[in-house]
C-alpha cells in the first residue's frame, strides 16, 4: 500500500493513446497518457521523473534522487460510457529500513516525501482547468469512498 492516499481523477487528455493496448501486460490497465503528462509536469517541479513504464498492475514513473525506490503509481480503467477513471498515488512503500550499521530500523524519509508528491500532484490537477478532481482521499484505487 502507499503511504498517501489515492487520487482519482478523469480528463478527456488522459485517452487511450494509439498502440498503448498493445504495451498492456494486463487488458485495460490504461493510463499512458498521464504517465506522459507527469513525467514533464513533474520535471517542472523540480523531480527527476522518467518513464511511464508498463506494469502488470498498471504504469509507473520513477522518481529518481531519492534513498528508496519512488515513484508514481497510475491504475486506470475503461468508464461505462467512454473516458477512463485514473488513480494515481505515490510508490513508497516502507517508510523504514534496517541499518545493519546501527542495528535498528531508520527512517528512509518515504514519509515526507510521498506526502509532498500527494500534494504536488494535487496541485498539478487542480492547476489544470482540463482535469476533473474526483477525489484525493480514497484508501485504494476502483473505490467509491475513502
Amino acid at each position: 500500500m502507499p503511504l498517501t492516499p489515492f487520487i482519482h481523477v478523469r480528463a478527456a487528455k488522459f485517452g487511450v493513446l494509439p498502440g498503448e493496448a498493445d504495451e498492456l501486460v494486463n487488458e485495460g490497465m490504461y493510463g499512458k497518457a498521464l504517465g506522459l503528462y507527469l513525467v514533464e509536469a513533474l520535471r517542472q517541479r523540480g523531480y527527476d521523473a522518467a518513464g511511464p513504464l508498463c506494469e502488470d498492475w498498471g504504469w509507473w514513473v520513477g522518481l529518481g534522487g531519492f534513498p528508496f525506490s519512488f515513484g508514481v503509481t497510475i491504475y486506470g480503467a475503461e468508464r461505462e460510457g467512454g473516458g477512463l477513471d485514473l488513480y494515481v498515488s505515490d510508490g513508497a512503500t516502507d517508510e523504514t529500513r534496517f541499518s545493519w550499521r546501527h542495528f535498528k530500523r531508520v527512517d528512509t524519509g518515504a514519509r515526507s516525501a510521498a506526502e509532498r508528491l500527494h500534494a504536488d500532484l494535487v496541485a498539478l490537477f487542480q492547476q489544470d482547468g482540463d482535469v476533473e478532481v474526483v477525489s484525493t482521499t480514497l484508501r485504494a484505487p476502483f473505490s467509491d469512498g475513502p
